[in-house]
């Protein structure tokens, strides 16, 4: 995660300057307890306050004539318009004039990398996001309870041994997990794994699906193994805290135990990274106006984040379809 580093930030002192600078992409942290509704709130608050603290455009400047004292003259006068002024009409930035809008939900319990589009970024947030980028999570399981929603936030329901498992154990399941889903999304397509032409769908990237409630998970395997606690790497696309959940759950099952999610925290989002995220202290308008940069080199870098050329379901069906029909 990037601290406000000096090198990057240009200081601007007119709120004018600021705010025409606020239209791209941001990469932020978001810690866990907070809702993404929340977290963008917040966002567009700190923006509002840093924007007011600015120097901003003063009050507008109206003209009245009066009668001079012998009446023959008048006397024209301009003075501040009390209408125009912030003690009227309140600060000159306010929130609902900012556009935030999230690229990836992650939920209240998911701590982790976010991107959210600010006014006229709006479209390229939501284009990240229809494109269903490869998300990466370290997931913390806990082996011997189970709890009613699979999270440790909630009453537990059962409880089981777990001195039999091993690493081993885990390592495998995982793999057969990994295979599973590397079968189901060519079935999904509509291509035997065994073909060709399965081989030249893999040779152009990982499949997407076209409906984002399917969930894939690409990768999957143990990256620490303290009973009763485990953490696991997991490589998905169009997946969800709830999902991530049962998979615990799950794991927790085919092990011959009881399993629940203590911790969920995506580390990477396409090629946005911890590296390129911004803890909520740095929220603010300065560090903001520089991530906008630094997101932007790295869309500029990799342009297939936007414009996805690699196959999808939909695409793939489309195509047997018409082999069909032929």
């Amino acid at each position: 995660m990037i601290s406000a580093r000096k090198s990057y930030i240009k200081t601007v002192s007119s709120a004018q300057k600021a705010w025409s600078l606020l239209n791209g992409v941001i990469c932020v942290y978001k810690p866990s307890g907070l809702t993404v509704n929340q977290t963008r709130l917040t966002i567009m608050s700190n923006l509002c306050r840093d924007l007011n603290d600015m120097n901003v455009r003063p009050a507008r400047k109206r003209v009245t004539i009066e009668p001079s004292s012998d009446y023959s003259k008048y006397l024209i006068k301009t003075q501040t318009d009390l209408a125009d002024h912030t003690l009227v009409v309140g600060e000159r930035y306010q929130p609902t004039d900012i556009i935030v809008s999230a690229s990836n939900h992650l939920g209240k319990l998911t701590s982790g990398v976010m991107l959210f589009g600010i006014n006229k970024g709006v479209k390229y947030a939501t284009w990240l996001r229809n494109n269903r980028p490869i998300r990466v999570y370290h997931v913390t399981g806990k082996f011997g309870k189970s709890t009613e929603t699979h999270f440790n936030d909630s009453p537990i329901t059962a409880q089981a041994t777990f001195d039999h498992i091993h690493v081993g154990k885990m390592n495998s399941l995982l793999a057969s997990l990994q295979a599973s889903h590397q079968r189901k999304m060519f079935e999904l397509c509509g291509v035997d794994p065994q073909s060709q032409a399965a081989y030249e769908l893999a040779k152009m990237g990982p499949i997407r699906p076209a409906n984002a409630t399917i969930p894939l998970i690409y990768s999957a395997r143990c990256i620490e193994f303290k009973r009763p606690y485990f953490t696991i790497e997991i490589h998905a696309c169009s997946e969800s805290e709830n999902y991530l959940g049962i998979l615990i759950h799950e794991i927790g099952i085919d092990l011959k135990s009881l399993a629940h999610c203590t911790q969920i925290r995506c580390i990477r989002q396409s090629f946005f990274t911890l590296e390129d995220a911004l803890v909520k202290r740095h929220w603010n308008v300065e560090t903001i106006i520089a991530n906008m940069k630094r997101c932007k080199d790295i869309m500029n870098k990799h342009p297939e984040m936007l414009k996805q050329n690699n196959p999808n379901l939909r695409n793939m069906e489309e195509k047997n379809n018409k082999e069909k029909t032929q």
